[in-house]
């Protein structure tokens, strides 16, 4: 699951490696760039005669040709119409405010990504809809009446993992729609929308543009009727990224395989390291035969995360743990090119005190598991 993959006796494209270089690209033109630079346009020229009706670009705000280069490239990856948001949080809570209304019921996971919960709890329960939740390894409550399930597979931060198309069936069975936050794993990683879901959603900041450099966020679905309210509401509220960012982040998608994998090797190499040391508990990684994890994301997923996680017991032992890494730094967030670590319940997540997130940058795995060996052993 480490390299350049495709579905298994599947010939009918190019594997992930190609894929990634020439998704969203134009056709070729002498003289023109693979990639057209970003464009910087607030209002357009407009026909005097025929108004907006005669061109695709009027106004920034719903109009940009370098977004929509970018969105037909994630959604070649993803597998559907694709629509970007300014940030991951305003593609979730977009989605979430354009699909629900006062009465209707959404069940959200009880151990995934802590701003989505609080915005549940504080804004979506404020304007009358009811909010249920259920840890992603289940179990899961009757859906009768549920109008929405929201699930984030692998969990951030905990990496647990649902059975997609399973809790597909129930929830269609049950008249509800459900959406897949694919952030954790990427298109590469796992396709929702090729599972049964009907909407996948995931913050494109982390590992899809990898470079901790711009924010990002993205919807995307199969069903025209889905894609307009989302599309709708970004107009009215604005949420769209600029269009350096939207460059920035096409640009970056050419190597997300090659990120991966070294990521995901650097991920098996310290999950094996940490598991096998006494002073290094909750071990979690999806990749480990014994995670508890490991039997439906082997099914499911097309390749793993180079996010793991483990406990060091307290915040003073994580602070030792990190000022004698080299090769490790502090930060929040997941799945760039430098290898982090995260203390989650400094962000109130509701965590251990001695709860790291660590993901793997792209070093070499050979340096990444000395450092982190070295940095254990004077953190002891």
């Amino acid at each position: 699951m480490t390299g350049s993959h495709r579905e298994s006796g599947d010939t009918s494209g190019p594997h992930d490696g190609t894929r990634c270089v020439h998704a969203g690209l134009p056709e070729p033109v002498p003289g023109q760039p693979f990639l057209p630079g970003p464009v910087f346009a607030a209002p357009y020229h407009l026909d005097p005669w025929a108004g907006p009706a005669a061109t695709p670009n009027g106004y920034g705000r719903p109009d940009n040709p370098t977004r929509r280069l970018l969105e037909a490239a994630i959604g070649e990856l993803e597998g559907g119409d694709c629509r970007v948001f300014a940030s991951g949080q305003a593609a979730i809570t977009g989605l979430l405010l354009a699909l629900l209304k006062p009465g209707d019921t959404v069940l959200l996971p009880s151990d995934g990504y802590f701003p989505v919960r609080a915005f549940a709890t504080e804004t979506l329960a404020g304007i009358g809809v009811r909010v249920l939740f259920a840890p992603t390894a289940g179990p899961y409550p009757d859906l009768a009446g549920v109008r929405l399930v929201l699930l984030e597979t692998p969990a951030n931060p905990g990496l647990d993992v649902v059975d997609v198309p399973a809790l597909v069936d129930r929830a269609h069975a049950a008249g509800a729609l459900v959406a897949v936050d694919n952030t954790t794993a990427t298109p590469l990683g796992q396709r929702p929308l090729d599972l049964g879901a009907d909407l996948v959603v995931a913050s494109g900041t982390k590992a899809l543009t990898g470079h901790s450099d711009l924010l990002l966020g993205y919807v995307a679905t199969r069903t025209p009727a889905l894609l307009e309210p989302v599309t709708s509401w970004r107009t009215l509220t604005g949420a769209v990224p600029g269009a350096f960012d939207a460059w920035l982040a096409h640009r970056s998608l050419a190597t997300l395989d090659l990120r991966l994998a070294r990521q995901t090797a650097n991920a098996e190499a310290l999950a094996v390291l940490l598991a096998g040391r006494p002073d290094v508990t909750g071990v979690r990684w999806p990749g480990l035969p014994d995670d508890p994890a490991h039997r439906i994301a082997s099914a499911q997923m097309r390749r793993l995360p180079g996010v793991l996680s483990f406990d060091l017991g307290d915040p003073e032992r994580v602070a030792r743990f990190v000022v004698a890494a080299r090769l490790v730094s502090a930060a929040t967030s997941f799945g760039g090119l430098h290898t982090t670590a995260d203390r989650r319940a400094q962000w109130g997540d509701d965590t251990a005190p001695g709860f790291v997130r660590l993901s793997c940058g792209v070093e070499d795995t050979v340096d990444l598991v000395a450092d982190v060996t070295a940095a254990l052993d004077a953190a002891r």
